[in-house]
């Protein structure tokens, strides 16, 4: 007789990078998230937090968390469908509705779930999803959850997208997903000739924004701002856990779009609603964002002061456009073993290894916070010198 758990007692592939001292995750964080934190009991530079702006640690982002807890309580108690619904939500989705130039928003509890309840919702059974192979797991989970055919299109491959957009029936509803930042190599979609090939073949087009928003574009509305093609852009999803130093997820679309999904959507009506602090908290970091453009400028200047600085040093790094840097490093074991030799250093980054990646090509994802200092950067650049000296 089979044990559904036997999965579960043979699995020994983490305990022997633990018993080789080498195990990376789950590290706890005796601080708030900022661009130095307190792990291990240590002071540790932090080059792996999607903190683009630096505005989890902002007492204004703060104070209006707390203050809303003090009106709203602590949390919902039902989804928005029901008694879950604050005024709170409301300003949110219009603020970030009028941001990003679309007529509605709708915010789900996380962004894992946003993908989920829009795609499972928009995407029926007559219907083609057309995918880029380096989406996200959020992305890739919210195609299979939905009864469409799912149909996937090399990386930022635009010849192999216009052969599956060839062959897929005129009769067939397509919408074409992807990510604006790609979250592990830090490169950016060719919007424009997607652009081009959705209008040629009648698809619609999504994009999964949750590394752009806050850092690409002159105001941070994106990657549909950075092309200047916010217009021909029909589904905006980001998240919250990034520039907004909050919890939390949205799309923004026409309004008879965003009217449909909050009416059909599981994810959506069968899940609370996001608690009264998370909601002022991307509030107020969205003012803060649209009143200190400073902040996406100063982002960028530190990305590209991190990029110059890995190549002087012979650092190996991948074909980043962002603010998201990759270390290439190609081995897992060695991957593990850079990644705790950096933290023993006092510098922290995400190490990544197949099959978030292809085998053979890990790598340290470095991701950067506009409030990161000429100091911490140029430490961390010595402590990268000393280990791969080593390794």
């Amino acid at each position: 007789m089979s044990d559904i758990f036997e999965k579960c007692f043979n699995y020994t592939d983490a305990k022997k990078v633990m018993e080789a001292g080498v195990y990376p995750y789950f590290h706890a964080l005796d601080s708030g998230q900022d661009t130095e934190v307190i792990m291990n009991g240590k002071r540790t530079i932090m080059l792996g937090s999607n903190n683009y702006l630096g505005l989890t640690s902002d007492e204004r982002v703060k104070r209006a968390a707390i203050k809303a807890v003090e009106k709203f309580g602590s949390g919902c108690s039902g989804s928005r469908f029901l008694n879950g619904t604050l005024t709170l939500h409301n300003e949110l989705e219009k603020r970030l509705a009028k941001f990003v130039k679309k007529e509605a928003a709708l915010t789900f509890s996380t962004g894992f779930q946003t993908n989920l309840g829009i795609i499972s919702a928009i995407a029926g059974r007559n219907d083609y999803i057309i995918s880029d192979r380096g989406n996200h797991a959020s992305l890739v989970d919210g195609c299979r959850l939905s009864f469409a055919k799912n149909v996937k299109y090399r990386h930022n491959d635009m010849v192999d997208l216009e052969r599956i957009l060839k062959s897929i029936p005129d009769k067939c509803g397509k919408l074409i997903v992807f990510d604006g930042v790609f979250s592990m190599e830090g490169d950016i979609a060719n919007l424009p000739e997607i652009v081009r090939l959705a209008k040629k073949y009648g698809a619609r087009i999504m994009i999964d924004d949750a590394h752009g928003f806050g850092v690409l574009g002159k105001h941070g509305r994106g990657t549909a701002e950075y092309f200047g093609l916010e217009d021909e852009v029909d589904i905006i999803m980001s998240t919250f856990s990034k520039s907004l130093a909050s919890l939390g997820g949205f799309i923004a679309a026409k309004e008879e779009v965003i009217h449909y999904v909050k009416h059909v959507s599981r994810p959506f009506i069968f899940s609370a609603s996001i608690p009264p602090a998370n909601a002022a908290a991307a509030l107020e970091a969205l003012n803060i964002m649209e009143s200190e453009p400073e902040r996406i400028k100063r982002l960028w200047e530190v990305a590209d002061y991190m990029r110059e600085g890995f190549k002087s040093i012979g650092i190996p790094i991948g074909n980043s456009q962002t603010p998201i840097i990759p270390v290439m490093t190609y081995d897992d074991y060695r991957t593990f073993k850079i990644a705790r030799d950096l933290l023993d250093e006092g510098v922290y980054v995400n190490p990544v290894i197949s099959p978030a990646v292809n085998k053979g090509e890990a790598l340290l994802r470095t991701s950067y916070t506009a409030t990161h200092t000429k100091e911490q950067l140029d430490y961390a650049l010595e402590a990268f010198k000393r280990v791969f000296s080593r390794n």
